[in-house]
């Protein structure tokens, strides 16, 4: 039996020329612990590169729901989530996952709906090599391209850098929907068509704030979610619950402008939260025009309805429950149901 540093080997000692017939096994000396716990630190810290190359970005989105199905991604029809990660596929040349914070159904438009989806820049002329993150304004503006060769009814209004760890869902703080009510007894103008539901009857819009006030807080809101419901408990926190009458227009205001409205509003008038800060100075006289009929306009002229917009801001509500929410406060509005039965 010979020994050898590196390895053990068994030597056939009837052999003539004393020369190895076999090796047994072969026994290669273990590395000392410091070798080892170097190894390891350089692969984590591998991998720490590895997870500094994929990017998260907070995007956010607008949209006109007519032809989308739901915001949610589907096997077969077109979808928002989609349609954006197909456009993000395009930009980056791999598929990407895109997560929403609001779930809106078949034709609910967006004024801003925020997502976020994770980005691993990978150098398309030399295909493995991982470059840089892009830009926010890069994504935006690429991203943006392949959607115009869409509808068009799909759009990237701005990106952001976010932590690995920040969840667009999980983390958003309130969610804000819009409901806008034409009254009137004329035909709904050919540019509101899926803008607006038109109510023919006069609504009351008194009876309807009332409503409202009955209805914001934290109650169990059992009766204002649809079958099919997946959340485990029908409490919610209602944060704001209103309705104010606006200026008719095709154009629906984001957030921002209505804030910004309200703003010139208040230092022109002091009026503070009232509701009918949202209608400009200028314009508080065609208030009553539109109430008044239609008679005697002008030749090629549109007739106006009354706007009613209603708000729900909370930070999560139950399925459906903005637009049960909005059919009781049509029905009071049209004296079909009272304050005490709304409640």
């Amino acid at each position: 039996m010979t020994h050898n540093p590196k390895h053990t080997v068994e030597i056939d000692e009837c052999s003539d020329n004393n020369r190895p017939s076999k090796i047994s096994k072969i026994e290669y000396p273990n590395p000392s612990y410091h070798d080892g716990e170097q190894e390891e630190e350089e692969e984590q810290k591998e991998g720490m590169n590895q997870h500094r190359r994929i990017q998260r970005y907070l995007v956010a989105i607008e949209y006109i729901g007519t032809h989308f199905s739901g915001s949610q991604k589907q096997l077969t029809d077109r979808t928002v989530v989609g349609v954006l990660e197909e456009a993000f596929c395009k930009f980056v040349g791999q598929p990407v996952s895109v997560i929403c914070s609001s779930r809106t159904d078949a034709g609910v438009h967006a004024l801003s709906n925020v997502c976020h989806v994770d980005i691993e820049r990978i150098s398309k002329r030399k295909p493995g090599e991982v470059l840089p993150p892009h830009e926010p304004v890069v994504v935006r503006r690429a991203v943006n391209h392949f959607l115009q060769k869409q509808n068009g009814d799909l759009m990237v209004i701005d990106v952001r850098c976010v932590p690995s760890d920040f969840h667009a869902r999980y983390k958003a703080q309130e969610r804000t929907y819009f409901y806008r009510l034409l009254s009137g007894s004329e035909p709904l103008s050919t540019l509101e068509k899926d803008r607006a539901w038109h109510v023919p009857e006069e609504l009351n819009l008194p009876a309807m704030q009332e409503a409202c006030r009955v209805l914001v807080g934290h109650h169990d809101f059992s009766s204002f979610r649809a079958a099919g419901c997946q959340a485990k408990s029908p409490i919610r926190t209602l944060d704001e619950l209103s309705v104010v009458e606006v200026i008719q227009s095709p154009y629906f205001p984001s957030v921002m402008d209505r804030e910004r409205q309200i703003k010139v509003a208040d230092d022109l008038h002091g009026c503070g939260s009232n509701a009918e800060a949202v209608i400009p100075v200028s314009s508080s006289a065609r208030i009553d025009k539109v109430r008044a009929s239609n008679e005697g306009v002008g030749f090629g002229k549109r007739r106006y309805h009354r706007c009613l917009v209603v708000t729900a801001r909370a930070r999560a509500f139950l399925y459906h429950q903005v637009r049960l929410l909005v059919g009781v406060l049509k029905a009071v509005g049209t004296g079909n149901l009272t304050i005490p039965d709304g409640s």
